[in-house]
């Protein structure tokens, strides 16, 4: 079980804050070596999101749930992080900072994700 101060949460917390800010921003943002690896992929992240959720446009899909879409995508991606700590660690930031129908959107998608990373 999550522990309130867990430093793994609070480092995915600080990245999803770096991130988030670094949406609104079109210069460089400076952040943890983890969201420049987000920032570096981000191009792939969000292909992969498009064809997860194609019937939400990218800039229809609210920042807080695309934040922690990418974050979560690039962790199943490029760490050795387990899948199911991933995706729960995802859910529950979607709870913590996202909207009411946040938390099922992001399980949604990172479900199709994962089944299409399975495939390759």
């Amino acid at each position: 079980m999550k522990q309130p101060n867990d430093p793994r949460h609070a480092k995915r917390v600080s990245t999803l804050r770096e991130l988030f800010s670094a949406s609104f921003k079109r210069e460089g943002v400076k952040g943890t070596q983890l969201t420049a690896g987000i920032i570096a992929k981000k191009d792939e992240i969000d292909e992969l999101i498009r064809s997860c959720a194609p019937e939400w446009p990218l800039d229809q899909i609210n920042r807080v749930d695309l934040t922690v879409l990418r974050l979560a995508i690039y962790e199943l991606k490029e760490t050795k992080t387990p899948q199911k700590v991933v995706i729960d660690e995802a859910v529950e930031l979607a709870k913590e900072y996202g909207s009411e129908s946040s938390p099922k959107f992001v399980n949604g998608v990172l479900g199709t994700v994962l089944k299409k990373l399975e495939k390759n």
